[in-house]
């Protein structure tokens, strides 16, 4: 296992990056809005254009998608590439209260932010163990949300 914590924004899209190029099958997120997340930018794009590629699936669940759409054209790009790939959720007011946000990355890595406004948080690779409980936390989380972002919907 190899835990590591991070304090920065720049720590956070270090983590994030490994998250994202050491996951081969699954990708599942959640985030209030993925604000943070430069989903949109060069590097990202390309990390998750690879992982896609190569059959990956990427699930996002977030409370609203305005970020990803107003900030991010480079995802929204992604998602009409890539939306057999793609599923991105939003959640039921039920849930709506939750703050955190975490990247888990075939049930083996997690990066986890303990606040989604602060980016103090823990990235844990390569421990099926450490993930469990992220990963049934995630599909709890999934089966309160309903379909979000589309290619078709953003206009693409």
């Amino acid at each position: 296992m190899d835990r590591q914590t991070f304090d920065s924004r720049a720590g956070f899209q270090a983590q994030l990056e490994a998250c994202l190029s050491q996951s081969r099958i699954t990708l599942a997120m959640f985030d209030p809005d993925f604000g943070w997340w430069e989903l949109g930018s060069a590097g990202n794009d390309a990390l998750l254009r690879a992982f896609l590629r190569h059959g990956g699936r990427l699930q996002l669940v977030a409370h609203s998608n305005a970020r990803l759409e107003r900030d991010a054209p480079r995802f929204l790009r992604l998602l009409h590439d890539y939306g057999h790939l793609i599923e991105c959720r939003l959640t039921n007011r039920s849930i709506g209260h939750l703050t955190d946000s975490f990247c888990i990355g075939d049930a083996h890595h997690v990066v986890r932010r303990f606040h989604s406004d602060h980016f103090r948080g823990e990235a844990i690779f390569l421990s099926p163990s450490s993930t469990t409980s992220h990963l049934e936390r995630y599909q709890s989380i999934w089966a309160e949300t309903r379909p979000g972002l589309q290619a078709g919907v953003t206009g693409l």
